[in-house]
Formats: structure tokens, sequence, C-alpha cells
């Protein structure tokens, strides 16, 4: 880990944060959830907003696929992604759905900012109907095979990916645009 230059629990804790926020809307699978804080962890994202069903930590399952990532990664848990939402607009952030709908943008089209939150939709059902109206944007992902959905924890790991690179790598030289 030396030679990759990884930070220790401490150190992670430490460092500033990509000022993203991903928002799991009733995930239903434990292995996505786990998936999703991984990936975080990976590009330092400042926190994950668990809501409805979706499971918190710590379970055997998330952490399996988390690899540890559920102990360094920041999060907390709504009852409703509705209530999430409303504290997001409170705090001041832009609340961008991932999902296919009218008037989405494509993701290479979209210009990730500071205090963006991006909300995940359910694996069967998508953003919930309920939380649309909170929604500054929708993002979607292009596809040219035959399916028209990507996994969840495959499309936030895209997305934050592409926040990753927009925030902090585009500014590389050691210093982050945040």
């Amino acid at each position: 880990m030396e030679e990759l230059h990884r930070l220790n629990k401490e150190d992670y804790e430490a460092v500033d944060k990509l000022p993203v926020i991903m928002v799991l809307d009733n995930i239903r699978s434990l292995s996505n959830v786990g998936a999703v804080f991984r990936s975080a962890d990976a590009f330092r994202i400042k926190e994950v907003f668990l809501c409805g069903i979706t499971a918190c930590p710590p379970h055997r399952e998330i952490h399996k696929t988390a690899l540890g990532a559920d102990e360094t990664v920041k999060w907390r848990y709504f009852e409703t992604t509705s209530a999430a939402c409303k504290e997001l607009k409170s705090l001041g952030y832009s609340i961008v759905a991932v999902e296919q709908v009218e008037g989405s943008i494509p993701l290479q089209k979209f210009k990730v900012t500071p205090n963006t939150a991006f909300v995940m939709g359910n694996e069967v059902e998508g953003v919930s109907d309920e939380v649309l109206p909170f929604c500054s944007s929708a993002v979607e992902i292009p596809q040219e095979g035959t399916k028209h959905s990507l996994n969840v924890s495959v499309c936030s790991g895209i997305i934050m990916w592409n926040s990753f690179q927009q925030l902090f790598l585009s500014g590389r030289d050691g210093d982050c645009t945040f």
C-alpha cells in the first residue's frame, strides 16, 4: 500500500473530500450499497445518504463488498429520499437525478459543480417520482448496447469518477479545484 501511496484510515479522515454526495434511493441489494461505499472511498466522496429500504452499516454483506470503505466514508440514513433532498436543499446542494427522463443531459455534457448531490434510483423502479421535483436536472450515461440501463453500483461508480475527474483531476498538479 505504501508504494501505491494509499491513505490510512486516519489520514483519509483528515483529507479534503470531493464536495459531492451520493443519495441512494431505496437500493435493495446490499452488494450494491457496499460497492457504492467502495467507490465513494476511492474518489473521496464527501458523504453517502442512505434512504428508505437501503440497508445501513454495519452489515456483513455491505462490509464484504465495501472492503472496509463503510468504515471510512461518512454516511447518514433518512427514512425517505424526499427527507434527504429537503436536507440537501437546506444545505445549498444542487440535486441531480441520475435517470433517463425527458430533458436529461448526457453525462459528458454535464458540468459538475461543488455541492452537487446525485440521486441513484432503485434497481427496478429508478429514481422515485416524488423525488424528481427536488432535482434541478437529470443526467444519463449514454449507452449503445441492447440493454437500457446499468447496474446501480456501476452507474454510481461512473458518476463518481466523472465528478472526481472534473473537480479534482482537472486541476491536478497536486491541488484540488474545490
